[in-house]
């Protein structure tokens, strides 16, 4: 099916608000689209979220698959046609939702299109939009993020990677933990230190090219098996000025706007990192309550069980409201609450879902991914074991917990 075509006046003039007939033809254009253009199942399952990828068959599927979507303008969407967008207004989130919802496969370049994209956006130069976001969408150029350091996760400022000038170029000296998709990126959101004495504005702000001589990349692996994450080391790494994102020592101020967006707060241009709905998880344990028994009865025919899993399903209802309510400003209630107290829930009820899961299967919750006799072949033990890593990621549980008491609830800083 073509691509939707909008009304070539809201494309000219993108000050208008599209109408609520417009967005119910554009949310009805996505369904249609996703129902009739569902990838196939690759050979080898995916990784449950994005972050995992390093087989390169799973890379070229889901890059192809993502660039098919920014064709079809779900990804994008309302960014202006000169930074290689769709021109669209108010668009991106029915898009977003609709793809959630549709479980098709998640978009690989989700920290491109989370981070890098909404970064740039804000504090990139003309000639930095028009040549990095257009491979962004298309997933031609893959994205890694190199903020946290082993002495430096978070509390941030810390970082010690160091950056220094030399003419038109930086020489960049350190090493970076945890950076996923490292393995398989072309370029890098890295921040490096310009001013050891100077905590906050002595940090800058680049894109490093992955390519470059002196970068080194080391996969981690995890409990889970999986080696999404990476070690970076950087010796003698060369970068241009014109990769430096805002003004020398601004790289704080940048960085902050990088982790707004990756915490939740930014509509981005359409990064979905994961092909599973918390709403479709739930009705998968529900289900799985259902058909298991225990003492002669099923799960979900014991009431404190099915206590359990009908107030998470309660909760993840809740903060799917909250996420429509961060869509209007004077709803957000101030210092970004509801988009950063969303990180926060939401990591930890994909944690409390898992768990639950764990505890209907009872001693079968034991049997792994690849195990014959694994309930869903161990997907809900891979899964509480990688939901260690949304309550840690982007901020952990307690950080988020400091910004929202101090920030908004106005309380004292913690000592």
């Amino acid at each position: 099916m073509a691509a939707y075509r909008l009304k070539q006046q809201l494309v000219n003039n993108m000050s208008e608000q599209t109408s609520q007939s417009e967005r119910d033809e554009f949310r009805e254009y996505c369904q249609r689209w996703l129902e009739e253009n569902r990838p196939p199942p690759t050979k080898i399952p995916l990784p449950q979220n994005a972050y995992e990828v390093t087989f390169h068959d799973h890379r070229t599927y889901l890059c192809d698959w993502q660039a098919k979507c920014y064709e079809a303008q779900l990804i994008g969407t309302d960014v202006p046609q000169d930074y290689g967008g769709h021109g669209h207004t108010e668009f991106q989130a029915i898009a977003s939702a609709e793809v959630r919802k549709a479980n098709v496969p998640y978009f690989i370049n989700w920290i491109g299109l989370g981070m890098t994209a909404p970064t740039l956006l804000i504090h990139g130069t003309e000639e930095q939009k028009k040549r990095f976001l257009p491979p962004i969408f298309s997933a031609e150029e893959i994205w890694c993020q190199g903020f946290s350091e082993p002495g430096a996760g978070s509390d941030l400022v810390s970082l010690q990677t160091s950056a220094i000038k030399d003419g038109d170029n930086w020489i960049i000296n350190g090493s970076k933990v945890w950076t996923s998709l490292g393995a398989i990126s072309s370029w890098m959101l890295l921040l490096a230190r310009n001013d050891k004495d100077d905590k906050y504005n002595g940090i800058t702000y680049f894109m490093a090219d992955m390519a470059r001589e002196g970068v080194t990349v080391r996969p981690i692996h995890k409990m889970t098996g999986e080696s999404g994450f990476n070690e970076v080391f950087l010796e003698d790494v060369v970068i241009p000025d014109n990769h430096r994102i805002d003004d020398v020592g601004a790289g704080w101020k940048v960085a902050m706007s990088t982790l707004t967006s990756e915490r939740g707060a930014a509509a981005g241009v359409g990064a979905v990192a994961s092909s599973e709905s918390p709403l479709t998880a739930v009705l998968q344990l529900i289900e799985l309550a259902k058909t298991t028994k225990r003492n002669g009865i099923t799960v979900w025919d014991d009431p404190v069980a099915r206590d359990r899993i009908v107030n998470v399903y309660v909760r993840i209802e809740a903060t799917m409201q909250n996420a429509r309510r961060t869509r209007i400003k004077a709803l957000n209630g101030g210092a970004m609450r509801l988009p950063l107290q969303g990180k926060v829930v939401g990591s930890e009820i994909a944690q409390e879902l898992n768990e639950i899961a764990l505890s209907v299967l009872g001693l079968k919750s034991s049997l792994y991914v690849g195990d014959e006799h694994a309930i869903d072949d161990g997907k809900w033990a891979l899964g509480y074991m990688n939901t260690y890593t949304g309550t840690i990621s982007g901020g952990s549980s307690e950080i988020q917990r400091n910004i929202l008491g101090e920030r908004v609830l106005g309380l004292p800083k913690t000592k």
